[in-house]
């Protein structure tokens, strides 16, 4: 952990420990930035696997405090990443609002699709805190078995993105189903917007309560819409679920991580009132620097593919985000998710070049 004085105001002599990655979010720029991946804990870690083998299915894992907080433990046991994400998944919100959610081995999520408004009757946010117990009970085991330099994030998938699951019944190439409800009849997908917003913000609230100290919010589907409907469907509800978040803690970090949003990014930062912004993979980090980063912690933005081939094309692209990067408030990660293939060995080397131990 380091010490800084700036978060505080101005004349203050109180010096306070920070831990690197809540630093970062305070807009501290550091010799080394933090680091942390997205799906960090996951299929590509041997433990991992031996751990998901024993339940009967993902949802369990998610469900079952003890194993939640293992599974999100085992990444930060191994590589010393400065967070740890609990461990859950975008779509145990629509689960807790009464929809049906599987996972299917092989295949993926499969819920059981609401197409119009007259099925949002078949949804309520009023028992989503009794059916998401057990992942608060997890954030409290994680808290109190984290490394005390180790920031513990929270997060919850996007109104937009976790609606076109709810729609979609699943995955989607072209997301037909919910464009078509969203275009078509856009004030009754306002309201399974809303819904879904409100229900997040108290989701995530509810993390801050059981010892969260940053929230993350993917919208990972945001880079599908064309820049009108990006406005209505990605900026304009996560700003109210940062508007609602913030009433209740307006000293937790939130990151936005909108995937895909392109020259759309500066308009997201500046309406939403994220307090950083994660990078997706396509997303020019000497562009982000100029555009980005003068307003903001950001957060990113390493090719999974380029982790999961390792050698020569890794060190340079890390090198070339670290130099990039290197003048502003800084999160290493990647621009996705980690994906399961990739090798421990690279995820080390990752570790040593970020660190400056090679």
């Amino acid at each position: 952990m380091i010490k800084i004085q700036s978060i505080f105001p101005r004349g203050s002599n109180v010096t306070k420990t920070v831990k690197p990655f809540l630093a970062a979010l305070h807009g501290e720029t550091q010799a080394r930035p933090p680091i942390w991946l997205m799906r960090q804990a996951g299929r590509y870690l041997e433990e991992y696997r031996e751990v998901r083998k024993n339940v009967s299915g993902f949802l369990e894992l998610c469900y079952t405090p003890e194993l939640a907080c293992e599974v999100t433990l085992q990444p930060i046991r191994r590589f010393g990443f400065d967070a740890a994400i609990m461990f859950s998944d975008i779509l145990v919100l629509p689960d807790a609002l009464g929809q049906e959610v599987t996972f299917v081995e092989g295949e993926g999520p499969k819920l059981a699709p609401i197409r119009n408004g007259s099925d949002l009757s078949k949804l309520s946010a009023d028992w989503i805190h009794q059916r998401l117990e057990p992942v608060y009970e997890a954030i409290t085991l994680m808290k109190q078995r984290l490394p005390d330099q180790t920031a513990l994030i929270g997060f919850a998938g996007a109104p937009w993105t976790v609606a076109t699951y709810m729609i979609e019944g699943g995955s989607s190439k072209d997301f037909a189903n919910t464009k078509a409800w969203a275009f078509q009849n856009p004030n009754s997908f306002q309201d399974l917007i809303n819904l879904v917003a409100d229900a997040t913000a108290d989701y995530l609230c509810a993390q801050v309560d059981q010892g969260v100290e940053a929230v993350q919010l993917f919208d990972s589907w945001a880079g599908v819409l064309p820049e009108d409907a990006f406005a209505r469907w990605v900026i304009e509800p996560t700003k109210r679920i940062v508007d609602r978040f913030k009433q209740r803690h307006p000293d937790i970090p939130f990151i936005g991580f909108p995937r895909g949003a392109g020259i759309n990014y500066p308009a997201y930062v500046e309406a939403t009132g994220v307090t950083a912004v994660g990078l997706d993979t396509t997303v020019p980090t000497k562009w982000a620097a100029e555009t980005l980063q003068k307003k903001l912690p950001v957060q990113g933005n390493l090719d999974p593919q380029v982790l999961l081939a390792g050698g020569d094309m890794l060190d340079q692209s890390v090198g070339r985000i670290l130099e990039n990067l290197q003048d502003g408030p800084f999160i290493f990660n990647l621009g996705h998710g980690i994906i399961k293939e990739t090798p421990v060995s690279h995820v080390e080397r990752l570790m040593n070049l970020v660190r400056g131990r090679v």
